[in-house]
C-alpha cells in the first residue's frame, strides 16, 4: 500500500506530467507492438510497456523463457531501432519541456 497519495491538484498535475506528458506511442517495427515513449535527450529514452505490447513482442518472450528469466534492464533490440528511426524521423520530440 502507497504510504502517500498525492491529494493536492499541484501535487497530482506534477504526477500526470512526470508519468505520462509527451509520451508518443511508437510501434516495433518487427513485431507491431505499441508502447508508449519519451525522450528527454538522444541518450535519455523512456519506454511505458503495457501487457499487450509485452505479449507481441517475441524477443521478450524468447529472453523469458532463458533459465535465470529476462534481466529487468534489458530492451528489445527491435524496438530499440524502431523508437530510433522514429526520433530520427522528427515523430518522437526530443528534450524535456518544463522539466518533464
Amino acid at each position: 500500500m502507497a504510504s502517500f497519495v498525492p491529494t493536492s491538484p499541484e501535487t497530482l498535475e506534477d504526477q500526470r506530467l512526470y508519468t505520462s506528458a509527451r509520451l508518443t506511442e511508437v510501434e516495433c517495427l518487427d513485431c507491431l507492438a505499441r508502447v508508449a515513449v519519451k525522450k528527454n535527450s538522444e541518450h535519455h529514452t523512456s519506454i511505458q510497456w503495457n501487457e499487450e505490447a509485452l505479449g507481441h513482442c517475441p524477443e521478450f518472450s524468447r529472453m523469458d523463457r532463458r533459465p535465470e528469466g529476462r534481466p529487468v534492464h534489458a530492451a528489445c533490440p527491435r524496438l530499440v531501432a524502431s523508437i530510433d528511426a522514429a526520433a530520427g524521423e522528427g515523430r518522437i520530440p526530443i528534450g524535456a519541456e518544463d522539466g518533464y
